[in-house]
């Protein structure tokens, strides 16, 4: 794999990792939950990630490591997700972003604001990620709005920005939704979308 250079900053907050997952965006995917939204959307599946306390701090050279050696371990896994809790509310994203596009990764983003609404934000981080950014799933979850056509999705409002031409509005969108459940460590862990209303869900259950 090509090198890349990561230029310093702050640790992100990372609730979560799955470091190989068909069930957050097109093919295999490297998916990373932020942990902390600035969002209060009514029926967020992932209430636990709101706070902006709790979170694993995880250098962004660490990340892309992660993010390597998970492309070395599958060459099938071709990019990143990023979920949350909110993306586009940790700086220091953009790096990471960055670093898997120098390695050749594409880079899908799940965020609760709208595209217009990033654009006007204030955060010089923000236009940054846009930049490394091939595909945006944008807008609020609405419960009352549930979407049953388009995979991935949430709820009707939310819009497919195909930010380049990594990816095209294709069948694969039309396609089921999909569960994967896990054992690790003892431990089951779930992610993907088992409803309309989970976007991008995860969970953690111990056993008892």
């Amino acid at each position: 794999m090509p090198e890349t250079t990561i230029t310093s900053s702050p640790p992100l907050s990372i609730a979560q990792i799955v470091a190989d997952t068909q069930a957050e965006g097109p093919g295999h995917r490297f998916a990373v939950w932020l942990q902390g939204c600035p969002l209060r959307c009514p029926g967020c599946c992932n209430p636990e990630m709101l706070p902006f306390s709790g979170g694993e701090p995880v250098s962004v050279s660490d990340l892309v490591m992660q993010f390597r050696h998970a492309v070395e371990s599958n060459p099938h896994v071709e990019g990143v997700t990023l979920l949350g809790g909110e993306p586009f509310s940790h700086p220091g994203v953009e790096i990471f972003a960055r670093g898997v596009r120098e390695l050749g990764g594409s880079v899908m983003i799940f965020t609760g604001f709208t595209l217009s609404e990033l654009k006007a934000r204030p955060e010089t981080h923000v236009p940054k990620l846009l930049a490394e950014t091939d595909l945006l799933v944008d807008g609020p979850f609405l419960r009352e709005q549930p979407d049953t056509t388009r995979r991935w999705i949430g709820s009707r409002n939310q819009q497919i920005h195909f930010l380049t031409d990594r990816y095209q509005p294709d069948a694969v969108w039309q396609e089921s939704d999909t569960l994967e459940i896990r054992l690790q460590d003892g431990e089951v862990t779930v992610n993907g979308f088992p409803a309309p209303s989970a976007v991008g869900m995860w969970r953690r259950i111990k056993p008892s």
